[in-house]
């Protein structure tokens, strides 16, 4: 069971971790009296964090379960999703990208 965070691919490497962790709170807080993050939260809690094209980012919105954030010092964009944990998901999850900082910023 696991929690995927997708994040916006124009959204600066130095803000994923910040975004990354409010996003999983914020999914805990909406989610967290339905039956799969309980599982989720008293087992091994997995997160996967992608990086998504603005394509990726709408279609993934259009799935269940999820909360979308936004960033205050990014014009209030909408800038990840984060996903309730469960066992399966779309096909279209197996083909994002993990996230993987630059190290050039």
């Amino acid at each position: 069971m696991k929690m995927y965070i997708l994040v916006k691919r124009e959204v600066p490497d130095k803000m994923v971790p910040v975004i990354t962790a409010h996003a999983s709170l914020a999914c805990f807080r909406k989610f967290e009296n339905t039956a799969n993050m309980q599982t989720w939260i008293n087992g091994i809690f997995k997160k996967v964090v992608c990086v998504v094209s603005e394509t990726e980012f709408a279609n993934a919105k259009k799935e269940a379960d999820h909360i979308v954030l936004t960033e205050s010092a990014l014009n209030n964009q909408e800038v990840c999703i984060a996903f309730s944990p469960r066992e399966e998901y779309p096909k279209m999850f197996k083909f994002f990208k993990m996230w993987v900082p630059n190290n050039n910023e």
